[in-house]
């Protein structure tokens, strides 16, 4: 495999239409910006049937290859030749070298061997140990916010979901988990929100939240460093492996995968799962008379509309015959994972949302070296929230039948903006 180094410089996610290497008027026009789910899995679909290989253009005017077909993404997801590289993010040419550094220097945006290196600090830290201790307190802070809801719904009102529940709840844990105080929390709601959507914003918008979150973090990591407290942060500053250990710029990048990154994808899970099961009724009787397949709910909901459309992009190292096609080496391939978790070659009736589905292999979480490390946390807010809504308001139901929900603009996740309820 060559070295990253080698593949020539890109910025190709971001550049204008007119830089573009391919005229954009041979590309096919991107999907990340349908408005509902019906009209995203529906774009990724005919893209998917016309090849499940294509170049496409993006709503920033930049050609990359979307690859739509289960087999190839899951090729791609693991192949030797598919590098990150973190000089293709949002508004990389007007960020300052330090301020990009401190966001982008985790092992999301690494490759081995310094991938191999942080992943074994990081999840030294973030063990499955911590994620388990965490089901008490998760479930605790459900029953909280579930109190709320039910006095916010209780004159028959509608309630949004996603601000009441699926906002909170994993930002809650994460921020706990980190050491985060309850006052700040807000803040970090309100940056996290702008730079996982960074290619949405205007430069300005983003760099403003950027810069005052990194601020933040590294003022963090100071105290705990003075004094340390029994919480996740803490444990991502002394641990180590023999004498090396997470640098400042790994800490605080780090601390923004886990924080934004992690908690936003959560958020799309719960809102995601729960507009899925008030939409198929049968669905919603079978597990209410069956809890047991709480679990396989949150399966087949990050199978049948998952919370990414695509992970962090990848470039080629060398060229990469997939598909039909020669993807040239230095070029941004973007493995649609919507796209691949319905396809009808790999799964029956894919567009049927089917909690007693077998297990299906989805790819909602990645494959390969970057599969999610938040997975389980993420798997486990999900039953939780999701079993106790469930049992909490027996008559729960969407306020707005005939109306779908809005999706946030995004390249990368596939949130609902707010989900109207009612529980009584």
């Amino acid at each position: 495999m060559a070295l990253l180094w080698d593949v020539r410089p890109v910025n190709v996610m971001y550049q204008s239409a007119s830089e573009s290497s391919v005229p954009t008027e041979e590309l096919t026009p991107s999907p990340f910006t349908e408005t509902t789910g019906t009209a995203r899995h529906a774009a990724v679909a005919a893209l998917r049937e016309s090849g499940p290989v294509q170049r496409i253009t993006l709503f920033t005017g930049a050609s990359v290859w979307l690859v739509t077909g289960y087999t190839e993404v899951k090729e791609l997801l693991a192949h030797p030749a598919m590098a990150k590289h973190n000089q293709v993010v949002p508004h990389r040419d007007v960020t300052p070298d330090d301020l990009h550094a401190a966001m982008y220097t985790s092992a999301l945006t690494s490759n081995p061997p310094n991938h191999t290196r942080l992943r074994k600090l990081v999840t030294s830290a973030f063990t499955a140990r911590r994620v388990k201790e965490l089901r008490p307190r998760v479930q605790e802070t459900t029953d909280g916010l579930l109190d709320a809801l039910e006095r916010a719904g209780s004159d028959g009102s509608p309630v949004d979901l996603v601000a009441t529940l699926g906002y909170p709840l994993p930002l809650t844990v994460i921020a706990e988990l980190l050491g985060v105080p309850v006052d700040d929390r807000k803040a970090f709601r309100g940056w996290s929100s702008v730079i996982v959507n960074a290619s949405a914003y205007p430069a300005g918008t983003y760099l403003r939240a950027a810069e005052e979150m990194v601020a933040y973090v590294r003022e963090m990591i100071s105290d705990k460093r003075r004094t340390p407290a029994a919480d996740l942060l803490s444990a991502l500053i002394h641990v180590h492996d023999g004498d090396d250990r997470l640098t400042t710029d790994e800490l605080t990048s780090t601390v923004f995968l886990l924080l934004a990154a992690g908690h936003e994808t959560t958020v799309n899970l719960i809102s995601g799962a729960v507009h899925s099961l008030l939409s198929h009724p049968d669905q919603l009787r079978l597990v209410r008379q069956e809890p047991d397949r709480l679990t396989a709910v949150v399966e087949e909901q990050l199978r049948y509309d998952g919370p990414k459309q695509v992970p962090i992009p990848s470039v080629a190292t060398e060229p990469i015959a997939v598909g039909g096609v020669t993807i040239p080496r230095g070029d941004v391939v973007l493995p649609s994972l919507l796209a691949a978790n319905r396809d009808p070659e790999r799964f029956a009736e894919p567009d049927r949302f089917d909690i007693t589905r077998a297990a299906t292999s989805h790819l909602a979480f990645g494959h390969g070296l970057h599969h999610c490390l938040g997975a389980p946390l993420a798997r486990l807010e999900g039953v939780i929230a999701v079993g106790s809504l469930l049992r909490r308001f027996p008559q729960l139901r969407l306020a707005d039948l005939e109306t779908e929900p809005g999706r946030h603009p995004s390249l990368l996740m596939n949130g609902i903006v707010a989900l109207p309820v009612t529980i009584s």
